[in-house]
C-alpha cells in the first residue's frame, strides 16, 4: 500500500480497518484519510534535539528566499519548533509541537488526492519518494527523511529541503 496524509488539526489517533484484518494502522488517522507516509513516532525517532531543517523558497516572480527549521527540547510527546528567515535569525518564531501533530499535516483526503512514487535531485541527494497530488498543492516526501516534506509546490511557490543537520 502507498502511504499518504491531509493537514487536520487534532487527529491524532490511528483507526481499525477491515482490510487490514481490523488491526489499528499507525499510518491511518481517521475516515477517508489516506495513509500518512511516517508515524508519529517514526517522526519522533527521526527527530533529535538540534535537528535543523535548511529550506529554500523559490517564488514565481523568481526571487528566493531561505527558512530554517530547528527542533529543541525534545520529549516522548513532541518538541519546541523554532523557525525563521535565513535573513533574520534574530526574528525566531516558536511553538510547541506535538509528533502526533506533525503527523496530521500530512493526514490527506482519499478522494480528492492521488499518491505516486517518484526519484527526486535535490540538494539533500537523490531520495525516493511519496508524491501526494492534492487540491492545495502538491508534497513529496522523503522515505529516508521522515517528517516534513522535501519539497512542496503550491499557488507557484516552491519549497525545497536542502540541508538537515543534527547536534
Amino acid at each position: 500500500m502507498l502511504f499518504g496524509g491531509s493537514r487536520r488539526p487534532g487527529v491524532t489517533t490511528g483507526i481499525r480497518c477491515e482490510h487490514n484484518g481490523g488491526m489499528t494502522d499507525p499510518h491511518i488517522l481517521g475516515p477517508g484519510l489516506l495513509p500518512t507516509p511516517f508515524t508519529a513516532d517514526e517522526i519522533r525517532e527521526a527527530t533529535g534535539t538540534g535537528k535543523t531543517i535548511r529550506m529554500r523558497m523559490d517564488a514565481a516572480d523568481g526571487s528566493v528566499a531561505f527558512r530554517v527549521n530547528r527542533f529543541r527540547e525534545v520529549d516522548a510527546e513532541g518538541a519546541t519548533l523554532d523557525r525563521w528567515a535565513e535573513e533574520t535569525p534574530g526574528d525566531v518564531s516558536s511553538n510547541r509541537v506535538t509528533w502526533a501533530e506533525l503527523q496530521g499535516h500530512a493526514a490527506f483526503d482519499a478522494e480528492t488526492t492521488s499518491v505516486s512514487t517518484e526519484v527526486l535531485r535535490i540538494p539533500l541527494g537523490e531520495v525516493n519518494c511519496l508524491r501526494f497530488d492534492t487540491e492545495d498543492g502538491v508534497f513529496w516526501f522523503s522515505l529516508a527523511h521522515p517528517g516534513m516534506p522535501v519539497r512542496y509546490e503550491s499557488e507557484g511557490l516552491r519549497t525545497t529541503v536542502i540541508s538537515v543537520d543534527y547536534d
